[in-house]
């Protein structure tokens, strides 16, 4: 009988209801990294968007340079970096692999010019003094042509002239280079108004071609009329009031230059771009020498 009532009781009774355990706390652990691994994936898809191509420029020693560091500039704004620093197969090279941006793919045309900029003491002064805190970079020249590439082998000597300047190239022939260099500078009326860009041994051994420029608004004064000649000396004249002392500037005397001018005043007609001139050696062999 008292069991059946207990029975009863417990049947009476209202069931009790059972609380749902909590499950967000767990869900919460889990959603942490899912969020990381989506930040992360969408930083490396970005750097892999920004990137731009590889390519490769060898030079003859690879001082001051460091990987992971060394920038590569044009107009002194950044437009890669060195990735990997290594020597050719036959040890006779540096390989420099250097990581582009996106924006700087057009510097794989073929006829790009790649250098070192360090401080260097040259005809036309010092120059890289930058570098002395910085470190060494790589600088760029862009090029015009339609056809890439991704291997470049750098100029071992700074261009005096890049692309983007403005003014005309010349071709100057003489018996021999005298004293003036790569970045000699040019006068006329005793103004600088242009330099040597380069120069090479003739193919017969002869003689020497030079290969000059002249900015603009300067290159007006280059006609076929003009007469070029070495300024690197000293011009004495003794008569009898006394002597007089002939020259274009002391960095010309010291350095090495050329100046210019036409016998009459006149230039004649405009020069063509790359026309050639002889180079005398002096002011008065010059004008006196027809015009070549």
């Amino acid at each position: 009988m008292k069991q059946d009532l207990k029975q009863e009781n417990v049947a009476g009774l209202p069931t009790p209801k059972r609380e749902q355990q909590r499950n967000w706390l767990p869900s919460l652990v889990w959603l942490i990294p899912i969020i990381a691994a989506i930040i992360g994936i969408v930083l490396v898809a970005k750097i892999l968007i920004d990137r731009g191509p590889v390519i490769t420029i060898t030079f003859r020693t690879g001082e001051g340079l460091e990987a992971g560091k060394t920038k590569v500039k044009y107009k002194e704004v950044d437009i890669g970096e060195v990735q990997t620093i290594s020597l050719s197969k036959d040890r006779s090279q540096v390989l420099v692999k250097v990581q582009l941006s996106k924006n700087a793919e057009s510097f794989t045309t073929m006829d790009t010019h790649y250098w070192v900029v360090r401080p260097r003491l040259g005809a036309s002064g010092i120059s890289g003094l930058g570098t002395l805190l910085s470190g060494a970079y790589i600088a760029a020249d862009g090029g015009i042509s339609d056809e890439t590439t991704k291997e470049f082998t750098g100029l071992e000597v700074q261009p005096t002239v890049t692309r983007d300047a403005s003014g005309k190239q010349f071709m100057l022939h003489a018996d021999d280079l005298g004293s003036v260099d790569v970045g000699s500078p040019i006068f006329y009326r005793r103004i600088k108004v242009g330099q040597v860009s380069a120069y090479d041994l003739d193919s017969d051994g002869k003689g020497v071609s030079l290969r000059i420029f002249i900015d603009t608004p300067y290159d007006k004064f280059v006609g076929v009329n003009t007469r070029f000649w070495h300024a690197s000396g000293v011009d004495i004249q003794v008569n009898a009031s006394g002597f007089k002392v002939n020259t274009q500037s002391l960095a010309s005397v010291v350095l090495g230059g050329l100046a210019f001018q036409s016998a009459d005043g006149n230039p004649g007609t405009l020069a063509k771009e790359n026309t050639t001139f002889l180079l005398a050696q002096d002011q008065a062999e010059a004008l006196k020498q027809p015009d070549g």
